[in-house]
C-alpha cells in the first residue's frame, strides 16, 4: 500500500515546505490539483459536494499543476507528484505532452499524469473547446501524449486532432504513468486501458461497486494480470483496519487530507498544523500499515 497526501487551495508559499515534510514523514506521493478559472456566472454543479455547490472555489489559489510539481520536485528526492486531475480535453495534447515530459525529466521520473474530463462547461467555453465530443477528444489526447512521451517520431490522424510526425526531446527514461479520474463507465473504461484509476470521493457506499465494475472491465480487456494503480479517497484510509480493508479490495494507493476543503473563504490553518497532522498520520497509520502489509 502506498500513501498520498492531498492539499489544495492554500497559501502557495506552503507547498514547498509541505512537500519536504510529506517526504520526510514517509508518504509516497503528493497530490497536485488543477483548476483553470472561476466563472462569474455558472449553472454547473460540482459532483463531490453534498449540494453540488461550487462557490467554495471562488478566490481560491490554484497554481499550474506542472509548474507546481516541478517546483516541489526541486526540493525533494523521493516523493512522486500526481495530478488530480488535469482537465485534459481543454488543453492541446502536444503541449501537455511537452509539460508532462519536462516535469518527469526534471523530477527524475517522479511524475504521474492524472487526467479527467472537466465537469465545467465554462472551462470549454473560455478555451474555445467544444463541449460536444469531449470523450473522443480525451481519448485522442491520451494517445498523443503517450506516443510523444515514448520517444521517437509520432503522428496522429484522428477525428479531433491531426498531428504530423514529430518528436520531442528530452523525454523521461521511464514512461509517464497516465491515470484516469472519474466515476462514469467511460472513465472506468479509459482507466482500465491505461495505468490506473483515481477515485474522486463522494458517497463511500459507491466505492465497492465502482471497483467491481473496474475489475470487470479489466478482465474483459484481458488486462487483469497487468500492473495497475488504484488511487482511492476514502474514510477507511484514516485507520489501520480501514487500510487493510482497502488493500483487500485491490487498492494500491490511498489519498488522505486533514481538513474539509469545500468551504468558502481562505484557508486559515497554519503551516505547522498541517505538518503536525501529516506527521501524526504517518506515526498512527503509515508506519503500522507498512509493518503489517509491507510497502
Amino acid at each position: 500500500m502506498r500513501f498520498s497526501y492531498a492539499e489544495s487551495m492554500i497559501d502557495p508559499s506552503f507547498y514547498l515546505p509541505l512537500a519536504r515534510a510529506t517526504e520526510d514523514a514517509g508518504f509516497d506521493s503528493f497530490i497536485v490539483p488543477d483548476s483553470i478559472a472561476y466563472p462569474r456566472e455558472s449553472e454547473a454543479l460540482y459532483p463531490f459536494t453534498p449540494d453540488g455547490s461550487r462557490e467554495f472555489l471562488e478566490d481560491k489559489p490554484f497554481l499550474d499543476p506542472f509548474a507546481l510539481s516541478a517546483a516541489m520536485g526541486a526540493v525533494t528526492e523521493r516523493i512522486r507528484f500526481t495530478t488530480f486531475v488535469v482537465k485534459l480535453p481543454v488543453r492541446h495534447p502536444v503541449l501537455v505532452a511537452k509539460q508532462a515530459a519536462s516535469v518527469a525529466v526534471l523530477t527524475g521520473n517522479r511524475f504521474s499524469l492524472g487526467v479527467g474530463v472537466s465537469p465545467w462547461p465554462e472551462d470549454y467555453a473560455v478555451t474555445g473547446t467544444p463541449w460536444a465530443g469531449r470523450g473522443q477528444r480525451m481519448d485522442e489526447a491520451i494517445a498523443i501524449i503517450r506516443g510523444l512521451c515514448g520517444g521517437g517520431f509520432h503522428e496522429h490522424r484522428g477525428e479531433v486532432f491531426d498531428v504530423p510526425s514529430i518528436k520531442m526531446a528530452p523525454i523521461p527514461s521511464e514512461p509517464v504513468p497516465i491515470l484516469v479520474g472519474g466515476h462514469s463507465d467511460a472513465a472506468l473504461a479509459r482507466a482500465a486501458r491505461l495505468d490506473g484509476w483515481m477515485h474522486g470521493g463522494g458517497d463511500p457506499g459507491e466505492l465497492p461497486s465502482l471497483l467491481k465494475r473496474l475489475w470487470e472491465i479489466r478482465d474483459g480487456e484481458g488486462r487483469a494480470a497487468d500492473p495497475f494503480e488504484v488511487h482511492v479517497n476514502s474514510f477507511d484510509a484514516y485507520s489501520l483496519d480501514g487500510v487493510r480493508r482497502l488493500a483487500d479490495q485491490g487498492v494500491t494507493d490511498v489519498i488522505v487530507g486533514f481538513r474539509w476543503p469545500y468551504v468558502r473563504g481562505e484557508d486559515t490553518e497554519p503551516l505547522q498544523d498541517k505538518i503536525d497532522n501529516l506527521c501524526r498520520y504517518a506515526d498512527e497509520v503509515i508506519n503500522p500499515a507498512r509493518a503489517d502489509l509491507g510497502p
